[in-house]
């Protein structure tokens, strides 16, 4: 070699080492394990964007709170349980709003409504952030994951992922745990973009097993929501006031278990979002789609390959929805969706809405349109396999294998 290609190769050697030198390290991401005495909030309030809090198996007597982008909440699986503090906090209401100071976010409580149940949802959160030094440091840490996590258990929930009214908090991910025994919602979502909820358990929960309302390309699922006073799974546009539907961009309900609940799964003025092979059993109803008068309406939902068998336990009638028991799949109000390739059976009651699939008018009068219910097994549906209570135009019943429907030649 000579001695020019020598001097070449250690130019072009130094070059690369100082381009390599000069590139942006990626920050690293850090692991935040919480132990059973130890509180997830303030583990959660020192994570950054891209971390992961791991919380190990053992019961937590608290609420958490999340607005970090990118974070992850997870635990061990069933033995990491969340239930409510023994320690009532105060329930308080301020102001919706959300203000921004130098060193100060706040974002007020938003007090929501189920007009399903005539019930409500608070949440909200104070966040502060700044520069302290010497021992008020772990004072200041302390009184903000004190107060996220009161911001989150006054709405009787247990684990809030929430942005802002102008900003959704994006890529979450809660996996992996039990939230249990909370007077509204095991885990409540608003505001997010890109929320993945998996290998959730929520049971026992006053209201809702798993709830997100304002929130796109959501993930939920292999949960599990047993016995919660409403839904399992609540989706829906927003719960506080009239608006139309809105577009999930792609939300994506998958592989769920949902049993003893009022109603397993709720998707209430949405458009574009997929329920898919969900195991649906011992609820009063399995899937309701639900629409109203609002514009653009529900729709554009597709339920497909779920198996649903049994839901007939009897709830009582609401303020907005008559009594419940034996009802599989219901659409009411609701348009261009498809219900293809389900498995119902055994769903029997007396109610309006029983039945295996039922298209039903919604209780202010709009009509469901343009649907197709093709290629779905029921049998043993009672009144029917197939009920078309609706007024509605150019709804249609193809390829499906049943023996009775309601009325007659639909199968």
């Amino acid at each position: 070699m000579t001695k020019c290609h020598i001097a070449y190769l250690a130019c072009t050697a130094a070059l690369v080492g100082a381009g390599l030198g000069a590139a942006p390290q990626l920050p690293a991401h850090r692991l935040h394990v919480v132990k059973p005495g130890e509180s997830i909030q303030k583990a959660v309030d020192a994570a950054a964007s891209g971390d992961t809090v791991l919380v190990t198996a053992g019961t937590y007597h608290e609420s958490v709170k999340v607005s970090t982008p990118g974070l992850t909440l997870r635990g061990v699986g069933r033995k990491t349980v969340i239930e409510p503090s023994a320690t009532p906090t105060t329930s308080t209401t301020p102001p919706a709003t959300t203000t921004t100071a130098p060193a100060t976010t706040t974002t007020g409580t938003t007090t929501t409504a189920n007009t399903t149940t005539g019930t409500t949802t608070t949440t909200g959160t104070t966040t502060t952030t700044g520069t302290t030094t010497g021992t008020t440091t772990g004072t200041a840490t302390g009184t903000t994951a004190k107060k996220a996590s009161e911001s989150c258990a006054e709405g009787g929930n247990g684990i809030c992922v929430v942005g802002t009214k102008d900003s959704d908090v994006k890529g979450v991910t809660v996996a992996s745990l039990t939230v249990s025994g909370f007077t509204r919602t095991g885990v409540f979502a608003m505001a997010t973009d890109g929320l993945t909820v998996r290998n959730v358990t929520a049971v026992n929960n006053g209201v809702w097993g798993i709830a997100q309302e304002r929130s796109v390309r959501s993930v939920l699922r292999d949960n599990t929501a047993r016995d919660n006073g409403d839904a399992g799974l609540f989706l829906a546009n927003t719960i506080k006031e009239e608006q139309g539907a809105s577009d999930t961009q792609g939300t994506l309900v998958e592989r769920n278990r949902l049993e003893g609940n009022r109603i397993g799964i709720t998707v209430r003025r949405l458009r574009n979002l997929t329920v898919a092979r969900n195991r649906l059993t011992g609820n009063c109803a399995a899937v309701f789609v639900v629409g109203d008068e609002n514009k653009p309406k529900a729709g554009f939902v597709t339920v497909r390959e779920n198996r649903i068998a049994r839901n007939n336990k009897s709830c009582p009638k609401t303020t907005r929805l008559d009594a419940l028991q034996g009802s599989g799949i219901v659409l009411t109000g609701a348009e261009d969706s498809l219900v293809t390739r389900n498995v119902i059976t055994d769903n029997v009651g007396a109610s309006p809405l029983s039945g295996g699939i039922v298209l039903f008018k919604s209780f202010v009068g709009t009509t469901s349109d343009r649907n197709r219910i093709s290629e779905n097994v029921l049998s043993g549906n009672s009144p029917a396999d197939l009920v078309n209570a609706d007024t509605g135009k150019d709804n249609t019943f193809a390829g499906n294998s049943c023996r009775a429907s309601q009325p007659a030649g639909l199968c």
